[in-house]
């Protein structure tokens, strides 16, 4: 499959390319030279920095049981 750059240096990546990698308006993705080409992978990492640690911490609701034996030391 090819996509076309356009005269402001933009990509368009193939409709099917987007939905089989979940890719959509609004998603960021990282680009990474490999040999022979460029690489294009949707960067999730975001995502995962934004939930992460959101069920920690003193401002957990009081109706959530703690279990100790999983508390991480």
């Amino acid at each position: 499959m090819e996509g076309t750059v356009t005269s402001k240096g933009q990509l368009v990546i193939p409709a099917k390319i987007r939905r089989s990698a979940g890719i959509s308006p609004g998603t960021k993705v990282r680009f990474e030279r490999i040999k022979g080409g460029i690489a294009i992978y949707p960067n999730y990492a975001d995502d995962i920095d934004g939930v992460c640690g959101i069920a920690a911490g003193p401002d957990m609701p009081p109706d959530v049981e703690r279990d100790e034996e999983r508390d991480i030391a």
